[in-house]
């Protein structure tokens, strides 16, 4: 496999503040351990990451963008799932 044919990959980072891995971009590696290693070289130069996660792009499956409203929609009718219904106690971090 030349480095032109290297699968793409998907890098999710841990910052010391958060508590979940966010999206910050992708690589191509031949495999995994080598997109962790690039990956923590690429994206935390300046050592602000505390986890790496990378996902191959081809195992990433999403909604359609275009089906936004028709996928979303019936969550509208569920008003007891929206936040604003209760009370988070202060001693609760991180939410």
């Amino acid at each position: 496999m030349t480095q032109s044919e290297w699968p793409l990959w998907e890098v999710f980072i841990r910052s010391k503040q958060g508590l979940d891995h966010k999206h910050v971009g992708s690589l191509h590696a031949a495999d995994a351990t080598m997109a962790i290693q690039n990956a923590r070289d690429v994206y935390t130069r300046r050592m602000e990451g505390v986890s790496i996660w990378v996902v191959e792009s081809k195992h990433v499956h999403a909604s359609n963008p275009d089906d936004a409203e028709a996928f979303f929609d019936p969550a509208n009718d569920k008003v007891y799932r929206h936040p604003t219904f209760y009370d988070v106690p202060d001693s609760i971090k991180h939410m």
